[in-house]
């Protein structure tokens, strides 16, 4: 069985229809934070509560951030997944009247072993380590690490890097979802349709 696919950084409305209409398409992901260049704008936010989501289910991702913040940006739309990336703990992730996932960057294998402090996180998001930074590295870590934990009852989201080069290589790890970012974009923080549709037919086809 495939994994999910997931289509983060989206801050363009015209990229963000388009997506509702791929099937393919399970996750549309929403960065909230302002050192990203895929950051969310205020007038973008405006726009969201006019849109149709149909069956994709919009994730709002959080990198340290106030609780006030979350609750503030994450209400503009319907039943969201709040996806954090940062040094927040299980209890504040768990804080909130939502379904959550959280990010551990892997370095090595005590990296992974993170998972055990987020016991009520729906899903664990791995992604690349890189001191400092916090997503959007656009390099894939040593996916082999995860054979260690494929017994666990764990959903697993792979992440960093994942383009039509190595997207076959992500699908072989067998996560349940897999998150593409800037594998499908033409320049930092903007999105291409057609790099998108080209993942697309390699997850559907192969090469």
């Amino acid at each position: 069985m495939k994994p999910l696919i997931k289509i983060c950084g989206v801050n363009d409305i015209q990229i963000l229809h388009e997506l509702i209409m791929i099937d393919e398409v399970n996750f549309i992901g929403f960065i909230f934070y302002n050192d990203s260049p895929r950051n969310v704008t205020d007038n973008f936010l405006k726009k969201i509560s006019k849109i149709d989501f149909k069956n994709k289910r919009p994730v709002c991702v959080y990198v340290n951030s106030s609780k006030e913040h979350i609750q503030e940006t994450s209400s503009y739309f319907n039943n969201p997944i709040l996806q954090f990336h940062g040094d927040e703990t299980n209890q504040f992730c768990n804080s909130f009247n939502n379904e959550y996932w959280k990010v551990i960057r892997v370095k090595d294998l005590l990296s992974i072993k993170k998972i055990s402090k987020y016991h009520n996180a729906s899903a664990i998001l791995f992604e690349n380590y890189e001191e400092n930074i916090y997503g959007g590295t656009g390099k894939s870590f040593n996916w082999n690490l995860l054979e260690n934990i494929k017994s666990l009852d764990t959903k697993i989201i792979i992440s960093g890097g994942i383009n039509i080069k190595n997207v076959h290589n992500a699908i072989n790890i067998e996560p349940w979802c897999i998150d593409i970012n800037s594998g499908v974009e033409s320049s930092a923080g903007v999105k291409d349709l057609n790099l998108i549709n080209e993942i697309i037919e390699v997850y559907k086809y192969g090469f």
